[in-house]
């Protein structure tokens, strides 16, 4: 799945890590709100474990895990490299 183009400029360099991952999970969800009717929200991070609650057409859709661990992993470990393990909740 192509990654959309995703400008964390916005992001204070003072963030904490949870509050970049926030501003990326917020920034992705409404990338996969509009095209494909689902969302992605973060319960939690750790700073190595991503907590996600997915919604909207992602909950029973087949391809669900591709979402979690296409999108969302692959996208949070291009920022978050040092990310261990994505999990949905």
């Amino acid at each position: 799945m192509p990654t959309p183009e995703l400008d964390m400029s916005s992001v204070p360099a003072t963030a904490t890590d949870e509050e970049r991952m926030r501003a990326l999970i917020d920034m992705l969800s409404s990338y996969i709100e509009q095209f494909h009717g689902g969302a992605v929200e973060l319960v939690s991070f750790d700073g190595a474990t991503l907590k996600i609650r997915m919604s909207g057409a992602c909950v029973g859709c087949p391809l669900s895990p591709v979402t979690l661990h296409g999108w969302v992993e692959g996208t949070a470990r291009q920022f978050f490299p040092h990310l261990r393990a994505v999990e949905a909740m």
